[in-house]
């Protein structure tokens, strides 16, 4: 079999989420989970790590590759990216669904084409 080295790498930016949901690292691990099955990404594992005195840092390892969340709640920030490599499985899926559930003030979010020789921007 071969494989395509064709992959979608979203990075997001958002702003004004609430204090209490960014410092909740065991929600956000459950939503960041679900986002992954909404992509249709195969779950292998989660991480994840609290700081003192607020904020985490969770990573979803993917068989397709991976989706993580740094939190800032003391600045109602988070960055959070998706990298899916194949072209069945996409990360936008799982990005949207996380701007659904945390309603986030102002976002910013690039989409990278990767495994092309160059990297292409989509705004």
């Amino acid at each position: 079999m071969e494989y395509s080295t064709y992959g979608r790498h979203v990075v997001m930016d958002v702003w004004g989420v609430s204090f209490d949901m960014l410092n909740d690292v065991h929600y956000l691990q459950k939503i960041m989970v679900e986002a992954a099955e909404k992509s249709h990404a195969t779950v292998l594992s989660v991480s994840f790590k609290e700081f003192e005195p607020c904020g985490c840092t969770i990573l979803v390892l993917l068989s397709e590759s991976h989706l993580s969340i740094h939190t800032y709640p003391e600045k109602e920030f988070a960055a959070i990216d998706g990298y899916t490599c194949g072209k069945d499985k996409d990360p936008r899926l799982a990005i949207d669904f996380l701007i659904d559930l945390l309603q986030p003030k102002e976002l910013f979010i690039k989409t990278l084409i990767r495994g092309r020789k160059e990297i292409d921007i989509i705004d």
